[in-house]
């Protein structure tokens, strides 16, 4: 099979954003004769491939591919990445005749190739490639980087697996330095299980892209390795009316706003980051989430209390294209910039242990299923596809049939008052 020939300048939109403007494309050698180029023009940009036989005089012979994802997602027919226009190349060479079949440059394909593909696939199609990215260079790469697919196993696979969930967390620390902290009781190990699982959850799938796309012939090795089982479990935490209040009056002025939107909107802390005015609608009360982690936009119901405080503390003396929220020096909050500020907000509001962000939104939601919200709503509400995830974290706290009809209907007995029965000891002899 065809190999994708590495380029820095050209595989990422980037990368190709510091190349300068010409007449000539950059030219990319994939073989003997074979070029793919990209075309930097004033307005558009495009792919192209040339070829030119051995002794052949007469120079190149030239195709134009497609357009180039510069500024749109590629679609992998009109509009290529780099990793798609190579491959299109490959496919005219050999259908026009340029190149014999099985004469491209071909060798191992590796768990890291595997992997490279994988994340060709999820830039274009998913959010947050550098966690994923992350995780990938800190566990799977190690282990697994120069190791053909075909010679996995599924006990190599499980050794892995299992050692992941026995290796202490990491801390963070300086670059190269290995910190680790502790696996602490019961729940420190259910917590490694769980980060175990995600990260299998990843090579996983870049190994079952490879097979849909014809790169490894079977999938049976990694298909029997299996998670651990019931490591996953629900975020119990949420906080009271009382404590919304002082952790609201506690926060520091330019990062109130900020926590009390998401616990009137339960959106994600990057989602609220990212929202710009126009994204308040007037007439339907509702705000715009253009951007969320499933990659879905999704509209978000405010209360009145909710539409007030937008309308008189956020919006006022803004314009459509601004952010909803800054900091006070006028630029854009940090993926971590609220670290800090919240456990300090915590601190002063006396709750402990301190939360995390995303606990704002699990308040959000338990305050609806509380009040009898269907976990329907609160699905939609918070941009899930469907009901799962609301039935693992907030199916407890809604009122139910079951429930109701048990409480009401289950006769008192009367066993609970104070008895005046005392329980004889022995007497030592």
């Amino acid at each position: 099979m065809a190999r994708i020939a590495r380029d820095s300048k050209l595989e990422t939109r980037e990368a190709r954003k510091r190349l300068s403007t010409q007449k000539e494309p950059y030219w990319r050698l994939i073989h003997q004769g074979a070029y793919i180029g990209y075309y930097k023009g004033d307005k558009s940009s495009s792919w192209v491939a040339r070829y030119r036989h051995e002794g052949n005089k007469g120079g190149y012979q030239k195709k134009t591919l497609g357009k180039v994802d510069d500024f749109q997602d590629a679609d992998g027919v009109n509009i290529l990445n780099y990793r798609q226009a190579q491959l299109m190349a490959q496919e005219w060479f050999k259908t026009a005749g340029l190149i014999a079949e099985g004469h491209l440059p071909t060798g191992k394909y590796t768990v890291k190739d595997a992997l490279d593909d994988y994340g060709w696939w999820y830039r274009a199609h998913r959010k947050s490639w550098e966690r994923v990215e992350a995780q990938i260079k800190a566990h799977i790469l190690p282990t697994f980087e120069n190791i053909e697919v075909s010679k996995l196993t599924t006990r190599k696979l499980q050794d892995w697996h299992h050692k992941l969930a026995e290796t202490p967390p990491r801390r963070r620390s300086a670059l190269g330095n290995n910190n680790f902290g502790k696996i602490e009781g019961d729940e420190g190990k259910r917590k490694r299980k769980s980060t175990a699982n995600r990260i299998l959850t990843i090579l996983k799938a870049a190994l079952n892209k490879a097979y849909q796309d014809g790169k490894v012939p079977s999938d049976d090795v990694w298909r029997r390795v299996k998670p651990f089982k019931a490591v996953d479990s629900a975020i119990e935490k949420y906080l009271e009316i009382d404590e919304i209040h002082r952790l609201v009056n506690a926060a520091a002025p330019e990062f109130r706003p900020l926590v009390q939107a998401a616990v009137y909107t339960g959106c994600r802390y990057g989602e609220l980051t990212a929202l710009k005015v126009s994204d308040y609608n007037q007439d339907s009360k509702t705000l715009f989430v253009r951007e969320s982690k499933s990659g879905k936009p999704r509209h978000v119901v405010l209360i009145e209390e909710a539409q007030a405080f937008f309308e008189s503390s956020v919006l006022p003396g803004k314009n459509g294209n601004d952010l909803m929220f800054s900091r006070e020096d006028g630029k854009a909050w940090g993926r971590s910039h609220q670290t800090r500020r919240l456990k300090e907000a915590c601190k002063n509001a006396r709750i402990s242990p301190a939360i995390s962000f995303h606990i704002l939104r699990h308040t959000h939601a338990s305050q609806l299923a509380l009040n009898g919200v269907p976990l329907k709503i609160i699905a939609e509400q918070l941009g899930h596809a469907d009901t799962r995830i609301c039935e693992k974290h907030y199916a407890h706290l809604s009122p139910s049939y079951v429930a109701d009809t048990i409480r009401e209907k289950f006769p008192k007995l009367g066993i609970a008052r104070e008895t005046n029965i005392v329980k004889i000891r022995k007497k030592k002899a």
